[in-house]
């Protein structure tokens, strides 16, 4: 048996194994001869099988790759073959462009030893030497305290003419205005309006006449707001209005 010249722990993978191939027996690795290669390669595994050497999955995994696509490429139509070798020529290329840069940087670096100091404190001058127009400072001011009151929640004083507003019944009012006219009392729609203490009362007066007049139960004569109303009949149990 021919002595070897490398071993496989020399490679980092199967791409580092290809490449090295390519290289010792001047290949092109931009149109890589299949066959070629793959007896190589394949050759190269019996030979460390023979030697009873541990070989990674990946080396086989890529023995594998290769044979697949020799395979390929045998068939009279072997697009699918072509197509996986331009993949693997691809891998190949970028492979070696990587490696490439990689013993550049090494180079580079060679000889040089990192050191580091500990920290230094840095003495900063935080004087503002900033000169600002007395209006400028006046508005930026004006702008923070308007963002901050915006976030603050309402104060309660705010509710309280809601919570405190009396809300005025239209049922509890259509008793108002039929006790107004009982007793055969007539009275003007402009003097009713007027005992009302609130904008809700207001509201609920104009619409317990409303109530009444569509109902039958009081009789409106007259125009615009001097209309007289008398009391008809009065209304049976609770009008449902509210």
């Amino acid at each position: 048996m021919a002595e070897i010249n490398y071993k496989l722990d020399v490679f980092e993978g199967p791409m580092d194994l290809l490449l090295y191939l390519i290289t010792k027996h001047k290949l092109n690795i931009y149109d890589i001869p299949i066959f070629e290669l793959v007896e190589q390669y394949t050759a190269y595994i019996r030979e460390m099988q023979a030697l009873d050497l541990d070989i990674a999955s990946e080396f086989l995994e890529m023995a594998a790759r290769l044979i697949h696509i020799k395979s390929l490429s045998l068939l009279p139509v072997h697009e699918e073959g072509e197509q996986l070798r331009r993949e693997l020529t691809g891998e190949l290329i970028e492979y070696a462009a990587c490696k490439k840069a990689a013993e550049a940087l090494s180079m580079q670096t060679a000889g040089f030893n990192t050191q580091t100091r500990a920290p230094e404190k840095i003495e900063a001058d935080l004087t503002y030497t900033r000169v600002h127009d007395p209006i400028e400072i006046l508005n930026a001011y004006m702008r923070v305290m308007g963002k901050r009151l915006r976030m603050l929640p309402p104060k309660f004083d705010v509710f309280r003419p809601l919570v405190q507003r009396k809300i005025v019944s239209v049922s509890e009012k259509i008793k108002t205005v039929v006790s107004m006219l009982s007793g055969g009392r007539r009275m003007t729609f402009r003097e009713m309006v007027r005992t009302a203490t609130s904008r809700s009362d207001l509201v609920a007066v104009f619409l317990a006449v409303l109530e009444l007049a569509k109902t039958g139960n009081i009789s409106v004569e007259g125009a615009s707001d001097d209309f007289t109303m008398d009391l008809i009949s009065t209304p049976e149990g609770e009008l449902d209005f509210d």
